[in-house]
C-alpha cells in the first residue's frame, strides 16, 4: 500500500507551467554533474509524476543560473521543449517533428554570428566556425531534443546547443539520460502539450 509520503512525492506543483501538460524535471544539489530526472502530467492546477526519478547527467560545471558560452554549466529555469526533435539514426516512431542528421547540419556556437543558438545546414564541406558538427557527434546525438534556452531573445554569449540527448558522462552543458530513458521521454513528448524541461536546485 502506498504511504502518504509516496503519494505526496508523486504529485508537486512547479511555477510557471500553468500553460503545459507535460513537463520533464531534472533536479540537482549544487556541485555536482548527477540529476533526478522525471516525467510529470497535469493534475489540476499541480503534477502527477508518471515516470522516473531517472539518474541524468548535467554540464561538468553543474547547474548555474548565469549560464555563459564555454563554461560547461546547464542554466536552471524552465524552457520549452523545441518542436522537432534530431537524431543520426531514423526516426524512432516520434510524434514531435524529426529530423535525421546528415552532413552539413550544425548548431551555431558563435556568438559574434547572427545564427547564434541556432540550427544551419549548410554544404557538406563547409565549416562554420565555433560551431557543433551535430552529424558527427555519436553516440550523444543518436536522438536529442532542443531545450530552449535563449531563444527568445537570442542574447549573444549567454550559451547555446542545450539538448536533452544520449548519456555518456558529464556534458558540456546539456541534460543526457541513457539511451532506452531517453526514448521513453522523447516517443512521450507530444506538441499539443506544449511540453516544458524545468531545471532546478533541489
Amino acid at each position: 500500500m502506498a504511504t502518504v509520503a509516496s503519494i505526496l512525492a508523486a504529485v508537486a506543483c512547479f511555477p510557471g507551467t500553468a500553460h503545459s501538460q507535460q513537463l520533464i524535471t531534472v533536479q540537482a544539489p549544487a556541485g555536482t554533474t548527477y540529476a533526478s530526472l522525471a516525467l510529470w502530467t497535469r493534475q489540476g492546477p499541480c503534477w502527477k509524476r508518471v515516470a522516473g526519478p531517472w539518474q541524468a547527467r548535467l554540464g561538468v560545471g553543474g547547474l548555474s543560473s548565469h549560464k555563459r558560452e564555454g563554461d560547461g554549466a546547464t542554466p536552471t529555469g524552465t524552457y520549452p521543449i523545441g518542436a522537432t526533435v534530431y537524431g543520426l539514426e531514423p526516426n524512432p516512431g516520434l510524434h514531435l517533428a524529426y529530423h535525421r542528421l546528415r552532413c552539413g547540419d550544425w548548431w551555431v556556437s558563435n556568438p559574434a554570428s547572427p545564427a547564434y543558438n541556432r540550427f544551419r545546414h549548410v554544404g557538406c564541406g563547409t565549416r562554420l566556425p565555433a560551431s557543433e558538427a551535430l552529424w558527427t557527434v555519436s553516440p550523444q546525438y543518436r536522438y536529442f531534443a532542443v531545450v530552449d534556452y535563449n531563444t527568445s531573445p537570442v542574447v549573444p554569449g549567454r550559451g547555446s546547443a542545450i539538448f536533452l540527448h544520449v548519456a555518456v558522462a558529464a556534458t558540456a552543458g546539456c541534460v543526457s539520460l541513457p539511451e532506452p530513458q531517453l526514448l521513453h521521454v522523447l516517443r512521450w513528448l507530444r506538441p499539443e502539450a506544449k511540453p516544458l524541461i524545468h531545471i532546478a536546485f533541489r
